[in-house]
């Protein structure tokens, strides 16, 4: 028995597939089932049952992946226990945030990490606020930025960057003369939605008085893809505003205010209150926050 098998078995566990396991440990099919057989002939002890659709842990199965978790859990506490006694930062990170995150905010701030900090291994995950809240509750990963406000007496929380949501359309579209517009008139528009998220919520409730007249055109997944929707005339949408900024410098969109309504959207650096940050998360946190002590100063003077 060794690291490598458990890491396996865990994976199969997880996933209840044998080959989707293998793509996530980069292993062929058959290494998988090499490993898993090593690793029962190692216990004495049936693990898995595989049938053709699927894999379900044995009860024998069930007691070894709780001790599997522990026992990776230990391994990298003690990793990361080692790396911190040294003269230098250097370690593994993992660090979660949601993809326009990863796009708009973190690029420069990540740069200058790596250049003062270029023994740090970081490992992005990327997901929705709340599935980084659950894998910031179980340890999964050090420190994350998601979408406020954050509940959870367990994690510590810092606001770090803030941006006002704003009507997005193309210089084509009628209203692209204006500098505000009303709500009601933007319910007249072809509308494109982000398929989830912050902004996808706060405008099924902005606009809900209009719910019966509304033309959704088309939902889309990602930021980039709404904002070339847009730039191409096929609808309006609401956008952070420095997530267009590029766009609206070149002339592909424009961004209106509303009238009468004020949206903003806060994001906030995540951690645990109650663990020990590894060192290398330390440094990345006081960067992160230097950053935004930088940006408030910087607003501050263009006042």
């Amino acid at each position: 028995m060794d690291f490598d098998q458990l890491t396996t078995f865990v994976q199969v566990a997880k996933l209840g597939s044998f080959s989707r396991a293998g793509q996530k440990v980069f292993r062929s099919q058959s290494a998988v089932s090499a490993q898993i057989r090593q690793l029962e002939q190692s216990y004495g002890a049936k693990l898995l049952d595989r049938t053709a659709r699927s894999v379900h842990l044995t009860p024998a199965g069930e007691v070894l992946l709780d001790y599997a978790v522990r026992l990776l859990r230990l391994r990298d506490e003690s990793l990361q226990a080692v790396a911190d006694h040294s003269d230098s930062v250097q370690g593994p990170v993992v660090f979660g945030a949601n993809e326009a995150t990863c796009l708009y905010v973190l690029p420069d701030i990540f740069a200058e990490y790596q250049k003062r900090y270029p023994l740090v291994q970081i490992s992005i995950y990327r997901n929705f606020s709340h599935k980084i809240l659950q894998r910031l509750e179980d340890g999964s990963i050090d420190v994350g930025i998601v979408t406020l406000p954050v509940r959870s007496p367990n994690l510590k929380v810092h606001p770090v960057f803030r941006d006002r949501l704003m009507l997005m359309v193309s210089p084509d579209n009628p209203l692209a003369h204006r500098h505000k517009v009303t709500l009601e008139e933007v319910a007249e528009q072809p509308l494109i939605f982000p398929k989830t998220g912050y902004t996808r919520q706060v405008l099924d409730k902005l606009l809900r008085p209009y719910r019966s007249r509304l033309r959704v055109a088309m939902e889309l997944p990602s930021i980039g893809m709404i904002k070339k929707f847009v730039a191409a005339n096929a609808g309006v949408s609401f956008i952070s505003e420095s997530f267009a900024r590029d766009q609206v410098k070149t002339g592909e969109v424009k961004l209106l205010s509303l009238e009468g309504v004020e949206l903003w959207r806060e994001l906030g650096l995540v951690y645990r209150r109650d663990r020990s940050i590894p060192r290398a998360a330390q440094a990345l946190i006081a960067l992160i926050r230097e950053h935004r002590k930088a940006h408030a100063s910087a607003e501050a003077a263009s006042r």
